[in-house]
């Protein structure tokens, strides 16, 4: 089995909280939002500006402390446009145990340097199938 490598690995501070004191889904996405756009700008080899996310689901709920990484797989793409599928992983601060807290999908159009819409070109990388990416990763 290869190992997952994440694209953003952050821990919650208190000023990432909502009132009720749980870690703010705005935070998640916003962290989810940077990793799926780390992929496609490196991916797509140039600017990427996301224009919609959709299909978000936070399915558990992580407290401050605890580190969450986001993990992140091209998912389409199309003429100008890269869609990115976001994992983010909350693990425990001081243990092993972790829970997926949310999940979504981000699009991404690809600029030139006059910011308009241009062909995606993607890696070398970006284009192995999906398990062989984890393994690329790690001998970067």
């Amino acid at each position: 089995m290869t190992e997952r490598v994440p694209l953003i690995r952050v821990t919650a501070m208190p000023a990432d909280t909502n009132p009720y004191g749980g870690v703010f889904g705005g935070w998640l996405m916003s962290q989810m939002a940077l990793g799926a756009g780390a992929l496609a700008s490196r991916a797509g080899q140039g600017k990427a500006v996301v224009v919609s996310a959709s299909d978000f689901a936070f399915p558990g709920a992580m407290a401050v402390g605890d580190e969450l990484s986001v993990y992140c797989e091209i998912a389409a793409v199309g003429k100008t446009s890269m869609t990115v599928a976001a994992e983010a992983i909350a693990r425990e601060r001081n243990g092993e145990a972790s829970t997926r807290v949310a999940e979504g999908t981000f699009k991404f159009v690809l600029l030139d340097d006059e910011d308009r819409p241009r062909p995606v070109r993607l890696s070398a990388e970006a284009a192995l199938p999906s398990r062989d990416k984890a393994g690329a990763q790690n001998d970067a």
